[in-house]
């Protein structure tokens, strides 16, 4: 479905949602002032308003075309005020994960010479005037909240986002004609935004992604898929990673598609209830809680609540696999006898959810399915603006990341002589093509403008004759691309086995037991895995069952308890080939986090950070192989 208004650059795509929308009661953007109060509205006539002051003040402080201001904050409205500010002037704009500690901030921020750097809470604050005077460019920080460390204000280069709004708007009527200019002479190959990858290893790089990267991706996912203006969208994961900025904002605003702000990704289940969003765009780790929550419901119920709800499982999966008749009457019982109450607990109006980011377990992807809570799953990168391929709506395949996208070429090139042995266009469809696996690679208008002041990084990533290479596995399965793993997490074994530790961690990712679980072997006789457990789960079974301990490291070592992980770790190793089971591991008593430094704000596994910090436990598993 194209979107509702014409547009080649983001400013245009703004102007153009404010002309169509201006002077009526449409949603843009909503969010929560404060926890306890209710979600606020913002029409477009008022998004003009707050932009427009902004763009005037920028314009005030002299940033030109081409200057980067940088953002640290939370999604919030605020946000995108910003970003249509600096979009409406030609600057380019720098977003930094709330996650980062001042010093990589630092890095970001002189990397990219950024001039002006808006920031939220107090404690993004903090960290910006901590690291001001070692940002030799930045002259000016501007924070949404006003700072109970009022200390802060004392700083001549802190002001409050109120404050330059409103000698912004002061200023419109002189710089009226300046910013209109600005806005109209912005260019689709112009760069819109510096993405700077989390990455595992070294220092973040900045992907410049072009207003025809961004654009043409927004394009080609609306012909993909159905995104109107009677949607509603739970924004929650990242603004500043391309997922959410193209998926969860540009592709959304475009379709007139309401976005509302959840509080945290810690408040998602409780903001769904409030919201009742249509479309929810997601990292599978959302999906893969609610699975298992599900799964330990059901597993604590009667042998008859068990039986029914298997029963519905089953139905529901036929059903979405298309079959009719007397499989539609069971799917109305089903659903009110088992899936009405999970669709309700979602807000109860989801059409589908977008999940990206991360492979999604397929056996997690056919839950959903089967409770008609269609999952459209996508691939991509942050350098490829970001999606490639997805699937469409009703034509989802689980263990698949979808057909190619308009305007893309995606193909397999061969790991042992770099040959290209397939590819394929999204105007190419319908298509049977299956190949064997390769290296991932992209061509196409999404494909990065190259890594800013990055050369050799830039030609590392997208060769001569264009082609990004993702470094990713995968190969096309009846013309969908079906993703294997990332090449550099490839363990070879003592045997010379190349094992691809990703398919293994999602098929465990269905365990009650197992919350998070990392495969180690590199140059080992055997596979082995650290787990962290889901100590709900832990919990509430030593509780039924009278197991006292004092700590949940006391409770890991408990024979009873290392049992159950040790039948588990049997019955799911016989799905996998010799050198690929798991032979030994070891419980972890803490979650991995982006906080602890073992996932990547995009909730990626930082496999050699994992190694590091439990080399010992790992050391332990393999001293007598």
């Amino acid at each position: 479905m194209p979107a509702v208004v014409a547009f080649e650059t983001i400013p245009e795509l703004y102007i153009n949602l404010v002309k169509k929308y201006e002077n009526t009661d449409k949603t843009a953007f909503a969010f929560k002032p404060s926890p306890n109060e209710d979600y606020k509205t913002v029409t477009w006539s008022t998004v003009k308003e707050d932009v427009t002051a902004l763009a005037s003040y920028l314009l005030q402080q002299g940033v030109e075309e081409g200057e980067r201001v940088a953002i640290l904050s939370e999604n919030r409205y605020e946000w995108a005020v910003v970003d249509l500010a600096i979009q409406s002037i030609g600057a380019i704009n720098v977003a930094l994960y709330t996650t980062l500690p001042p010093h990589q901030c630092e890095y970001i921020l002189n990397d990219s010479g950024a001039r002006i750097f808006f920031v939220s809470t107090g404690i993004q604050l903090k960290k910006a005037v901590e690291i001001f005077d070692n940002c030799k460019e930045l002259k000016q920080v501007i924070a949404f909240d006003e700072p109970k460390v009022k200390a802060h204000l004392k700083n001549n280069f802190v002001k409050l986002f109120d404050t330059v709004c409103t000698a912004g708007s002061k200023a419109e009527t002189k710089l009226s004609d300046q910013l209109k200019k600005r806005t109209k002479g912005v260019k689709p190959e112009d760069v819109s935004t510096l993405i700077y990858t989390s990455g595992t290893t070294g220092n973040p790089k900045g992907a410049m992604l072009t207003h025809r990267n961004i654009v043409s991706n927004v394009k080609a996912a609306h012909d993909a898929i159905t995104i109107s203006d009677k949607d509603r969208c739970l924004s929650f994961l990242p603004l500043c990673h391309s997922f959410e900025r193209t998926g969860g904002y540009y592709a959304m605003a475009a379709g007139g598609a309401e976005i509302y702000y959840a509080e945290s990704v810690d408040t998602v289940a409780k903001n769904m209830l409030e919201v009742n969003p249509t479309i929810v765009v997601s990292v599978p780790r959302l999906f893969e809680k609610i699975y298992n929550l599900v799964k330990k419901n059901v597993q604590e119920g009667s042998a008859i609540q068990q039986a029914i709800f298997n029963w519905a499982l089953d139905v529901g999966e036929k059903h979405w696999k298309g079959k009719r008749g007397l499989i539609s009457v069971q799917k109305t019982i089903a659903d009110k006898l088992v899936f009405d109450k999970l669709r309700q607990r979602t807000g109860g109006r989801i059409r589908f959810f977008v999940s990206g980011g991360a492979a999604l377990p397929a056996e997690i992807g056919a839950f959903f399915m089967s409770a008609g809570l269609n999952i459209l799953e996508g691939y991509g990168l942050t350098e490829t603006s970001p999606v490639m391929t997805c699937n469409r709506y009703g034509e989802e395949e689980m263990g698949t990341v979808g057909k190619v996208i308009n305007g893309v070429t995606v193909g397999i090139q061969r790991l042992e002589d770099n040959k290209i042995i397939a590819q394929l266009s999204g105007e190419d469809y319908p298509s049977d093509l299956t190949s064997e696996p390769g290296e991932i690679l992209n061509r196409g208008p999404n494909t990065m403008k190259g890594y800013w002041n990055n050369e050799e990084a830039t030609k590392e990533m997208i060769d001569d004759d264009g082609w990004l290479h993702t470094g990713d596995v995968g190969r096309f399965v009846n013309g969908r691309l079906q993703i294997t793993d990332r090449i550099k997490h490839m363990i070879v074994n003592a045997g010379g086995k190349n094992i691809y530790p990703g398919p293994i961690e999602d098929m465990f990712k269905t365990s009650k037991w197992v919350d998070q679980l990392v495969v180690v072997g590199e140059n080992q006789a055997f596979m082995a895995a650290l787990i962290v457990p889901d100590f709900e789960a832990l919990e509430t079974h030593a509780k039924q069952n009278d197991i006292k301990y004092d700590s949940m490291e006391d409770l890991l070592k408990n024979e009873a308890i290392v049992n159950i992980f040790s039948k588990e770790i049997r019955s799911f190793s016989k799905e996998l080939a010799s050198h690929e089971k798991i032979r030994d591991f070891r419980l972890i008593p803490n979650e991995f986090t982006v906080e602890t430094g073992e996932l990547t704000p995009t909730l990626k596994v930082k496999r050699r950070v994992i190694e590091d910090k439990y080399g010992d436990l790992i050391e332990d598993m393999f001293k007598d192989a």
